[in-house]
Parts: structure tokens; C-alpha cells; sequence
């Protein structure tokens, strides 16, 4: 075996194993298992033009060399991004550890109890620092978060409101620079108006539905909010407060003011800058607005024997649920960063947290006293970590370079300079020499921090915050890492076994990706530090938007995307933007097929867009005669089409082409969401197939991990004539010349991330990334071809064969009393994560293996499956006490004095005999949502918060 061949690696099955594998399916070669699967009309005739593949040893120099191109300067820029001290304990037992990036989304609550917990100390934590009443899991970033607060308050306006068209939103000139272009961006399409000006010239007149205020603003200063939401309240209008973090800890919580919404981004709790990205937002709200709450809840219930369990909350008022009808499309969270900020609330506490605020503000304070005394004026009269300097920004900003020091230059006579925990007194002496110097006098040193003084007494903080033993219990590097590590064994992922899920791709997220992830010069990076000093990110990120431009077959790629869901939108926005330029301002109508993922439509309504569904004919495949019925119908007004390829029904549809065209023959679009792209790469693409611009998932087809449910990447790759509206930032060039705002707050959305989709394509190159494709169609027809007999695949191609997925029906075993959920909860029992249940079609399985599992371990679960399905055949209706009934099955359940149950303790744990060797305990019971979402418990509260009134 060549061992410096990365896709021997990535790739499961070993060339043996294939070799039987095609046998079974009954094939000659693989070759002819491809011919058999998908459309010869869309085959590619040439190899991707990439570069040749390297080993890992050679891509951890390549990647090494080129993080030596960023220049590491002290920074002090601030705008929502700060250099932060990530503990180590966790760098190594969260970030660096699969058991917490490579699990999936908590849909299966019973084996997710660990990360279920560590987003509640998440959500505990953002409702104490903000003092509102509910909170969710996490959301992209700080600007999306402010825009999906506006839409919130737009949804929630008050009857006679709605019924006048009031559609005013406020806006202080002291928001971030990036969160008023995404404002920007998602305020036109829903018809919202924008309203820029200053908070204390605000009339607070009844043609406002809303307002959203910085606190502190964007150059330091801390403003009155208190005054501001009482006068706004007596108005009806209602007010969100994006509100940092760290701050909050000296500053008092918004909520206890009144605000509807506080929101911002936890980066500064130990998250690396990571020139942008990934960042875990965070978004507080009163709980009158819960079923408008975009993104995930985590909400605490009880399992089946009574016991205290988590599970996600609310689910129905989710878009897969709500489509058209939802408020939002953000179907994610930053999980794995949520988490690693909860943890450091978690081992600082708050004694811990209020020292490292008390530094910041106290070291902003004394900087101010020296800076006044060399004979600077500081503008802010009241500030937590922030000064704005009247100064001469190009002789600075001159100085300041040679020192290797950023500050932000908002004009041409001021400067801004933002501390941050890891400023030290030599840092202090250093900017006061570099103001010095521009003005040619000596320097004064600091010798000891000032106490700070500057916030006004009804600003300063009185509540007090976490009180939960959760944040003063683990304080100790050893208790915290026992804490996590306890945490993580209530968890299924990756490295224990393989997680099949249709739609999802699971795929390996191999080390040698993740390991630059940890480097400082790849993590110190702030997204606004001039361009010469990211350099190394450019050459990553250039080259990347280059791999996958050619991949998909277009013309151009923006990476700012930080989400499959955002991607979505940034596409239809782009086509927007397109249509508007050729004074086709008519065309809002979108055409999206019934099976479609549930955030197309609600994604279609954010771009102002007016949804026509279309429908699946019986083999699954789009209804042709229906679109084109409806496509020629609204060609007047048609804007955009939106298709999944292959299908969500796991089928490669030979009238593809057929299908682009006749929307381009209307005067459309075509969107292809790019959830199915790992079946296409090497083998065809959306360009060839006919779309003009597509979305991926690089969390799915390009191995960033799911980090438990984020981050997420979701970059777009648009043909020719889409390129000049690729999306910009009002701080970094970027996009194309006729650039939408912004989509994401950083330029490149979540730019740390992308250093493993870069590495992924790299080691593989076109022909491991082609072979990824095809072992990931053979691994899928290999388990179809398994479980023949014992499940029906619903849709197959045309010659019987699944694309990288499939559908299994489970409906049949309702005359046996069992549900779909029944098989997936009896799946732990096996060890096992469930598939995809229920989507695209009821009362379904939708199972997909990855190129990355090996034969033996895609036979364990075929094993398992077919087991469970011997188990079915012996279960009447009338018998609800049954092994799938009861699943999953605890420990404690196991090793219980008394077992009444009408089977051995060695059928409900120990099915087969392998279960033996690599037993996974599921922590709870299965979990009652109704009960959860009856009473609704967001935090860590006490048992007493969460149990029935008697």
C-alpha cells in the first residue's frame, strides 16, 4: 500500500473490498456501477484540471509555509473581534478532540445528552449576561444575528401595525460598519425600510416598528440604552441591542431595561479571531417571542422513566416544519464554538470572568489617562475597552505599522484602539510611545493599571450572574477536564461508530485537515487587519474559490457564506441582483419541487421571492409536464428555479437538462442546492448540468466537520454572468464590481474553517476526489443491495441503482405497531446513529454511508438493521412491551435489581455479538418532546423549574 496516498486514507473500503462489494451488486467494475447511475448526457469529458494530489506530510509543510505569510501584529481593532487567551484544557479536549467536531446535530437527544448539556450552560450563560428570558443554542454571527433580530421584531409587530403597513426600522449610526450592510441586505426584499441616524436625535415617532441600538457603540461609547428602550417602549416600538459580551459583565444586562432583543458574539469568551470565522453568535429574547426564535433550542424534559433529559425544543416552528411560512431559514449553530465559550464561562466562572473584564477595562482606563496627558483628547466619556482618539490616523497609523500594531482608522483625524485580555502594561507603553512619537514628544510610562471609572452609575452592572454550580465547580484544570470528558461519553460521534445520514454526509474530517486549526498564525488573524498581513489567507482562500469554481464548473465562488442556509440566500440574492440589473425588477417568482430541504422556501421568502411548488412524479423524480406547465404559466415573472441534484429522493434524474432549459427558456435562473454535491464532484457538476449557480455545503462535501451541529460553510459558485454580484464588505474589498451587501459579517465568512476544505482538495486532488465520489455511489448501492429483502428502497434510477443515498420504507411496519422512530431509537441499542428519519417523505429512513466507511463497518449496520427487521417480524400491533417499544436501552435499565421485561437484559443490550467489544451506553431514556415543549425550561434551571404543577 502506497502510504503517502491520502485517499487510501480517506477511503473506507479497501480495493478488495471493492472488488467484492461490486460483485454483490452484481457489476463488472465500477465504471460500470457509475454507467448504470448516472445520465451519460452529464458525464464530464475530462478529468478536473487540479493540482496533483500531496501526501499529509507534505500538505502540513505546504499549509505550515504558508501560515508564515500572515503577519501576527498586536491588534487592536476591535468592530466585534478581539485576540482572546483560549485555555488550553479547552484547546485539547474540545476543539482538538472528534469525540466533540465530529458529532452530529442533537436530533437524536438520547445519544447527544453531553452536548445537550454543554449548550444549555451556553444558553444559561446568555441569559444571565443579558438578563432576557430565553435564549437559543447559537447563531452565524454577530451581524446575521442583528438581522435576524430585525426580522423577529417585523414578525412580531403588533396587530394594527401589521394592518397600517408600519415598516420603519431604526438603526444607530454607532452599529458595526458589517452589520449595516447585512441590515441592508436583508431589510429590502421583506420590505423593511432602514432608518440610519443618531439615538439621541430620535423621535420615536409611531412610523417604527423597531430599533436596534450598539452597546458600546461601534468607536467605544457607552450610550444611554436605559432612557433610549423606556422611550421607545412608550412608543410601541420595539428595540434589539447588540450588546459585547465581555461588556455585559461590567455593564448592565439590557434585558433589565426592557430590550426585546440582545445579541452579539461570543469570540471574545477564548474563540480564535481566525480572520472572521468560525464564531458562535448568540441571541436572547423574551419568551413571548419563542415561536418566532430563529435557530436552535435546547430545552430540558424527561425520558420515560421520569428522569431529567435535554433534548432541542420547539422543533415545529423550525423551516423544515414551517417552509414558506417561516420567519427565518437558519437551520444551524455554532456548536462547536458555543461550546468551547459556554466552557470558558465555565472554568473562569464568574469571579474569573469579572477579573477578566476588570483587567480590560481598568488597562482601557489608564491608557486613556496617559494618552491625556500627552495632550490627546478621548472622545468616549463614558467606555468599557475602547477609546477614540482625536488624532492624525496616517501619521499613526504610520508608526504604529513599524511597531506591528493595528488600530482602527475611522477617519482621517481619529483613531480607535480596543483592548482585549491579552494586552499586557509593555503593550500599554508601546501605543503610548507610537501617539508620542506622532507628535514628537517624549513618552510617558506606565508603571502600574488604573482603577477604571468611566460607566455611569445607572449603566454600571447590579444583577448578579451565574449562580449555577455548573460555573463553580470546575475551576480546576482537572475538574474541568474530567467535566468535559464526562460530557463527551454521553455522546455518540464519529469515532465510535459510523453515523449514516442521508442528506448529512458524514464523512472522515481527517487530522491532518484539522490540525493547522490550532496554529496562532492561522487563528490570530483579524478579519479587518490590512490585506498584506493575511497573505497567507489570501493565497488559501484565492486558491480554494479556484478548486471550487472548477469543480462546479463555473465561472466564479464566494466563500462569505457561513451556512448551507446563507449560502442559499446569497445565491437567490445574487439572482435578484442579476435580474434588477437588466430592469426585470418583476421577476420574484421562485420554482421549488415538494421534496426540496424546507430552508429553499423559507430562504426563497427572505429574498422577497413568492414560492411556486411543484410536483414529484411517482418514481421521485421532479413532475417535467408540471414545471413546465407552471415555468411557462409565470414566465413573465419567473426568477429563479431551486433543485437539489441528485434529487433529495437520492436519484440522478436523466431530464435534468431538460429541466434547466425549460426555466431558461422562461427567462429564469437555475439554483442548485449543493447538499447532494459529494455525488457529483469528478463526475459531473452544476455547471455542466445546465444551473447558473449553486451553494455548498463544505461541512458536508468538503469534510468540515459538524462540530455537533455547526459550524457550517456554505460558499456559492455562480456562472458568467453572476459573477459581478458575488456578494462584498464595507471594510474589505471583495465580490464582484456590481457586489450585493453583505451576506455574512467577515469577508470570507468563516475563513478558519476553510482551511480544511482546502487541505481535503489538496491531498486528494482530481483523482482521489473522483474516487471519493464513486466509492461514496458504491457504498450506497452496497447497503441498498443488503438490506434487500428486508427493506424496500423507495426510489431507485432508472436501471435500479441509488445515487451516494437512499430511502428505505419503514410505513409497512406499521402493522406491527412499529413507527420509524421505534427503528431509530433500537438503532443505539446496536450502537448505532440512527439515519435521516422521516425527510424527504414520512415514515422513512434516508441512509447514506460516505466514501469514508469501510465494508465491515457498513456490515455491522446492515447487520444491525436486519436484526432489528427479524425483531419486527415477531412483534404483533397489540404488543407495545417490545425491544423496539422500550429502546434505548440504559445502563441503569440493564443492571437494575428487577428486570420485568419480556425479554433477556442480554436481547435488549447485547443484540449481536459484536455490540460486546464496543458497547455505547445511552445516558437517558428516550425523551418526551411534548412534555419539553409543554414546559418549556431553556436553562440550567432547578428540578422545581421544570416539573408538573401537581
Amino acid at each position: 500500500m502506497n502510504t503517502e496516498d491520502f485517499s487510501l486514507r480517506h477511503i473506507g473500503p479497501r480495493e478488495a473490498d471493492q472488488k467484492l462489494m461490486l460483485q454483490i451488486i452484481g457489476v463488472d467494475s465500477m465504471e460500470q456501477l457509475i454507467h448504470e447511475t448516472i445520465p451519460n448526457g452529464i458525464r464530464l469529458k475530462s478529468d478536473l484540471d487540479l493540482d496533483a494530489p500531496m501526501s499529509e506530510q507534505e500538505y502540513l509543510l505546504h499549509i505550515y509555509d504558508l501560515s508564515k505569510k500572515n503577519k501576527v501584529y498586536k491588534t487592536y481593532i476591535g468592530l466585534g473581534y478581539h485576540p482572546t487567551i483560549l485555555p488550553a484544557v479547552i484547546q485539547r479536549n474540545v476543539l482538538e478532540n472528534p469525540g466533540w467536531y465530529t458529532a452530529y446535530t442533537p436530533y437524536q437527544a438520547e445519544i447527544a445528552q453531553g452536548r445537550l448539556e454543554a449548550l444549555l450552560n451556553f444558553q444559561t450563560m446568555v441569559t444571565d449576561l443579558t438578563g432576557m428570558e430565553i435564549a437559543n443554542a447559537s447563531l452565524l454571527d454577530e451581524s446575521t444575528a442583528a438581522a435576524e433580530a430585525m426580522s423577529l421584531l417585523f414578525a412580531v409587530r403588533e396587530r394594527d401595525q401589521k394592518k397600517t403597513g408600519i415598516n420603519k426600522f431604526f438603526v444607530s449610526e454607532n452599529i458595526l460598519p458589517q452589520t449595516l450592510s447585512l441590515l441592508q441586505t436583508r431589510a429590502t426584499p421583506i420590505g423593511i425600510e432602514l432608518v440610519i441616524g443618531s439615538e439621541s436625535d430620535f423621535d420615536f415617532s409611531t412610523e417604527y416598528f423597531g430599533a436596534i441600538l450598539q452597546y458600546p457603540g461601534k468607536h467605544g461609547q457607552i450610550t444611554d440604552i436605559k432612557t433610549f428602550i423606556e422611550k421607545a417602549n412608550a412608543s410601541r416600538i420595539k428595540v434589539a441591542v447588540a450588546a459585547d459580551i465581555m461588556s455585559l459583565i461590567k455593564l448592565e444586562a439590557p434585558g433589565k431595561f426592557g430590550a426585546d432583543v440582545v445579541l452579539g458574539t461570543t469570540q471574545r469568551f477564548g474563540i480564535p479571531m481566525g480572520y472572521g470565522g468560525p464564531h458562535a453568535a448568540y441571541f436572547a429574547t423574551k419568551t413571548a417571542y419563542k415561536r418566532d426564535l430563529p435557530g436552535r433550542i435546547i430545552g430540558v424534559t424527561k425520558d420515560l422513566n421520569g428522569n431529567r433529559a435535554l433534548r432541542m425544543a420547539l422543533q415545529t416552528r423550525e423551516q423544515h416544519i414551517k417552509r414558506d411560512k417561516a420567519t427565518s431559514n437558519i437551520c444551524t449553530a455554532q456548536v462547536l464554538l458555543a461550546v468551547m465559550a459556554g466552557m470558558y464561562a465555565v472554568y473562569h466562572g464568574p469571579k474569573g470572568l469579572e477579573f477578566i473584564a476588570n483587567k480590560i477595562y481598568d488597562k482601557a482606563t489608564t491608557l486613556a489617562n496617559a494618552l491625556e496627558d500627552l495632550g490627546f483628547e478621548q472622545t468616549n466619556t463614558s467606555f468599557f475597552d475602547t477609546l477614540h482618539i482625536k488624532a492624525d490616523a496616517k501619521a499613526i497609523r504610520k508608526i504604529a505599522l513599524k511597531n506591528k500594531m493595528n488600530f482602527y482608522y475611522p477617519s482621517k483625524d481619529s483613531v480607535t484602539i480596543s483592548l482585549n485580555e491579552t494586552a499586557t502594561i509593555e503593550d500599554l507603553n508601546t501605543i503610548v510611545s507610537i501617539f508620542a512619537k506622532s507628535i514628537k514628544k517624549d513618552t510617558i510610562v506606565i508603571s502600574k493599571i488604573s482603577e477604571g471609572n468611566s460607566i455611569e452609575g445607572n449603566l454600571k452592572r447590579h444583577t448578579t450572574f451565574l449562580k449555577e454550580p455548573v460555573f463553580n465547580s470546575h475551576h480546576s484544570e482537572t475538574e474541568l477536564m474530567r467535566y468535559i470528558k464526562n460530557l463527551e461519553r454521553k455522546d455518540l460521534s464519529l469515532n465510535h461508530s459510523m453515523i449514516s445520514l442521508g442528506s448529512c454526509t458524514m464523512k472522515l474530517n481527517a487530522a491532518a485537515e484539522m490540525l493547522p486549526l490550532s496554529w496562532f498564525k492561522w487563528g490570530k488573524i483579524h478579519p479587518f487587519v490590512p490585506v498584506n498581513q493575511a497573505k497567507g489567507y489570501h493565497k488559501v482562500l484565492r486558491a480554494l474559490e479556484d478548486q471550487l469554481t472548477e469543480i462546479t464548473g463555473f465561472a466564479g465562488t464566494s466563500l462569505q457564506p457561513n451556512s448551507g442556509a446563507q449560502g442559499e440566500f446569497a445565491g437567490l440574492m445574487v439572482i435578484r441582483a442579476y435580474h434588477e440589473s437588466r430592469d426585470d425588477h418583476h421577476r420574484n417568482i421562485c420554482i421549488i419541487p415538494s421534496s426540496a430541504h424546507g430552508t429553499n422556501p423559507a430562504s426563497a421568502v427572505m429574498a422577497g421571492m413568492k414560492v411556486v411548488v411543484i410536483k414529484s412524479s411517482e418514481d421521485g423524480n421532479i413532475d417535467v409536464d408540471d414545471l413546465r406547465e407552471k415555468a411557462e404559466l409565470h414566465k413573465d415573472n419567473l426568477s429563479a428555479l431551486m433543485i437539489t441534484y441528485p434529487s433529495t429522493h437520492g436519484v440522478y434524474e436523466s431530464a435534468i437538462k431538460e429541466i434547466t432549459q425549460i426555466i431558461h427558456d422562461n427567462g429564469g435562473q437555475v439554483y442548485m442546492d449543493g447538499a447532494n454535491m459529494n455525488a457529483q464532484v469528478g463526475l459531473t457538476n452544476p455547471g455542466n448540468i445546465g444551473a447558473d449557480v449553486c451553494h455548498l455545503n463544505l461541512h458536508k462535501t468538503f469534510a468540515i466537520p459538524h462540530g455537533g451541529g455547526g459550524p457550517g460553510v456554505g460558499p456559492i459558485c455562480v456562472a458568467k454572468q453572476l459573477v459581478p454580484f458575488l456578494p462584498g464588505n464595507p471594510l474589505i474589498k471583495t465580490g464582484g464590481d456590481q457586489a450585493i451587501t453583505a451576506i455574512s459579517a467577515a469577508p470570507f465568512g468563516s475563513s478558519l474553517a476553510c482551511l480544511i476544505s482546502y487541505g481535503y482538495i489538496k491531498m486528494l486532488g482530481a483523482s482521489g476526489l473522483k474516487r471519493s465520489t464513486e466509492v461514496a455511489i458504491l457504498n450506497a448501492n452496497y447497503i441498498k443491495k443488503r438490506l434487500e429483502g428486508s427493506f424496500e428502497t423507495l426510489y431507485s434510477g432508472e436501471r435500479g441503482r441509488a445515487a451516494h443515498e437512499m430511502i428505505i420504507d419503514c410505513r409497512p411496519f406499521k402493522e406491527h405497531g412499529i413507527e420509524v422512530v421505534d427503528i431509530a431509537k433500537r438503532l443505539i441499542d446496536y450502537g448505532f446513529h440512527s439515519p435521516t428519519v422521516s425527510f424527504p417523505v414520512a415514515g422513512t429512513m434516508m441512509i447514506e454511508p460516505t466514501e469514508s466507511e469501510s465494508k465491515q463497518e457498513m456490515d455491522r449496520f446492515c447487520d444491525a438493521m436486519i436484526a432489528i427487521k427479524h425483531e419486527i417480524d415477531d412483534i404483533s400491533k397489540e404488543d407495545d412491551n417490545n425491544t423496539l417499544k422500550n429502546a434505548p436501552h440504559t445502563l441503569a435499565m440493564i443492571t437494575d435489581n428487577e428486570w420485568l421485561l419480556p425479554y433477556t437484559r442480554q436481547h435488549a443490550a447485547f443484540p449481536l455479538e459484536y455490540v460486546r467489544d464496543n458497547k455505547f451506553w445511552p445516558s437517558v431514556r428516550r425523551v418526551d418532546d411534548a412534555y419539553g415543549d409543554r414546559n418549556l425550561v431553556c436553562t440550567c434551571a432547578p428540578i422545581e423549574a421544570y416539573m408538573e404543577e401537581v
